[in-house]
C-alpha cells in the first residue's frame, strides 16, 4: 500500500520543544503527530455523531411536544447513580 504525506507543519520553536519533552521512549515526532491527528479525527467524528443525535432528538421532542426540565433529568440521573452505590 502506498502512503501519503501531510504538508509540513510550521510551529514556534517553543511548541516543538514542548513536544520533544513529552515524547515517550522510542517515540518519534512523526508518530506523535500521526497519533494526534488520529485522535482528533476520532474526536471530531464522535462530536459530529453527538450533534446529529441531539438534533434528531430535538426533532422528536418537537414532534411529540414532550420536554423535560433540566432539574427532572438531573434528579433522574442522581437516582440512577444512587442505585449503583453499594
Amino acid at each position: 500500500m502506498k502512503t501519503a504525506t501531510i504538508p509540513a507543519l510550521r510551529v514556534e520553536p517553543k511548541l516543538r520543544d514542548a513536544v520533544e519533552e513529552v515524547l515517550a521512549e522510542g517515540e518519534t515526532l512523526s508518530s506523535f503527530m500521526e497519533e494526534a491527528l488520529r485522535a482528533n479525527i476520532l474526536r471530531r467524528q464522535h462530536q459530529q455523531a453527538f450533534i446529529t443525535r441531539g438534533l434528531a432528538s430535538a426533532d422528536i421532542a418537537r414532534q411529540n411536544q414532550e420536554y423535560y426540565s433540566a432539574e427532572a433529568v438531573l434528579d433522574e440521573l442522581q437516582t440512577m447513580l444512587d442505585e449503583t452505590k453499594p
